[in-house]
């Protein structure tokens, strides 16, 4: 197992740490947006993009290659799919009380916890991950983890855009 840190720079600008070291970035190019860049300390670059009238779908491109989607689901699940090692995965909340998500794999095993930490002082989060070993040995982990940062401010975005057309 291992723990990642995500701290935020303002509302649109999140890093990704390990032990104090930068593994990647994730941009938000406006704010209130869905669309953002993830960049890693390699200097690969990724557009996040909705895709569809409603931009119910969420791609992940390099260049124009999508190496995954995910669509938010009427029961609040995120299915990622991934094209580069033909893996799908769920991100779901798993304790409401707590706002805790997980990342699981198809067979609903946790891969993944992130514990976002509000922080009052600049109306942002901050995230905690946690992984199992399961996921220290997939592909691209750094990208992995930007991508369910971005899973998990597009669930608080959606439930807070649902309490304001509630109200």
């Amino acid at each position: 197992m291992a723990d990642y840190n995500v701290t935020a720079n303002g509302t649109r600008d999140f890093q990704l740490l390990a032990d104090g070291k930068l593994l990647g970035a994730l941009h938000y190019t406006e704010w209130f947006s869905l669309k953002a860049v993830l960049k890693l300390t390699d200097n690969s670059t990724f557009q996040i993009e909705p895709r569809g009238v409603w931009g119910t779908t969420i791609e992940l491109k390099d260049q124009q290659t999508v190496l995954l989607n995910f669509k938010m689901h009427w029961n609040g699940t995120i299915v990622i799919k991934s094209k580069f090692n033909r893996k799908a995965f769920l991100f779901k909340q798993k304790s409401m009380l707590k706002n805790t998500f997980v990342l699981q794999d198809k067979d609903e095993q946790e891969l993944l916890v992130v514990q976002p930490a509000f922080k009052w002082s600049s109306f942002n989060y901050d995230y905690t991950l946690s992984t199992t070993e399961e996921f220290e040995v997939l592909e691209m982990k750094a990208f992995l983890l930007l991508t369910a940062v971005h899973c998990a401010n597009y669930y608080m975005t959606m439930v807070a855009a649902s309490v304001v057309l509630a109200t």
